[in-house]
């Protein structure tokens, strides 16, 4: 089978800037994968050239095997998109916009989409004029999730929700997973990809600077170890691969980036009553990569 995303050398340039660099992409059927960058990383871009609403300046987008740009109508057969900033028919009601977006796919889990209204707690007989922004996203997410699509690209899909919905939005990915579709997630809400992918990319200056699981990414981050002690904290030697900060008093932070051993002799030496140790987080990653001097307006 085909990957559900596979991006060659995709590059996208808009006059003298170059949004996108040479993006090598690849994501499996049944996936879900995050997608991670600031502002201006080229988020965004990625997305509008894997939907072919933007022509590649050089490389291609492939949805199913399916050229993105070349055969948009049967690229799009597999896919639902959730855009960051709704865009929808004021005078629709959340049922008429469903009816429509409905009749325009050729049908969708009418029994699944009432689900997830009850489950995001819509008003379907509202029109969307009338709607906040959070319940205008909650109708692309019904509508996206009813349609059972092979691939959902989400753009920012829980902007606006507040944290019980988010909850919701999880419970609906996870359905997708168990069912099979791929999810591309593009969030800036670092616990959700952390709680939902099962690979992670990040996006700097249109260029992929690392990807692959949490447990992959983490292997390549400090290990934060902190030491309590019974009297004042000492001072350590200087050790291989390990960086040292007070925590107060009678405490220390390590950060270790190599082999845990020389900061452990080091410590069998002193009065240690507790010791914690934990991996890094998704966003003390995602923050080692994200250089402000480097980077580009809009996404």
């Amino acid at each position: 089978m085909a990957p559900a995303i596979q991006a060659q050398r995709l590059c996208k340039r808009y006059g003298d800037t170059l949004a996108l660099d040479a993006l090598d992409l690849s994501v499996d059927a049944g996936e879900v994968y995050g997608y991670l960058g600031p502002n201006g990383s080229g988020k965004t871009t990625t997305i509008r050239l894997l939907l072919g609403l933007h022509r590649p300046s050089d490389g291609r987008a492939e949805l199913f095997g399916l050229d993105a740009w070349r055969d948009p109508v049967a690229a799009h057969r597999h896919v639902a998109y959730v855009a960051g900033e709704p865009f929808l028919w004021p005078a629709l009601t959340s049922a008429e916009t469903f009816a429509f977006l409905a009749r325009l796919r050729g049908g969708i889990d009418e029994t699944y989409r009432d689900v997830l209204v009850d489950r995001f707690q819509l008003d379907a007989a509202k029109k969307v004029r009338a709607l906040s922004k959070g319940n205008r996203q909650k109708v692309q997410l019904v509508a996206a999730f009813a349609s059972r699509a092979d691939l959902l690209i989400l753009d920012e899909p829980t902007s606006g929700l507040d944290p019980l919905m988010e909850m919701a939005f999880r419970e609906t990915v996870q359905e997708a997973k168990q069912r099979g579709q791929t999810i591309f997630l593009s969030s800036h809400i670092l616990s959700e990809v952390e709680a939902l992918c099962d690979r992670v990319g990040i996006l700097r200056s249109g260029r992929l600077v690392d990807e692959g699981t949490l447990a992959d990414l983490r292997h390549l981050g400090a290990q934060t170890i902190e030491v309590t002690f019974a009297g004042r904290a000492p001072s350590l030697p200087q050790l291989p691969g390990v960086s040292v900060t007070s925590a107060g008093a009678n405490a220390l932070r390590c950060e270790v980036t190599g082999s845990v051993g020389p900061l452990i002799a080091a410590l069998a030496e002193h009065p240690v009553v507790a010791l914690t140790s934990r991996e890094p987080s998704l966003e003390e990653i995602f923050l080692h990569h994200y250089d402000t001097s480097d980077g580009r307006v809009g996404d």
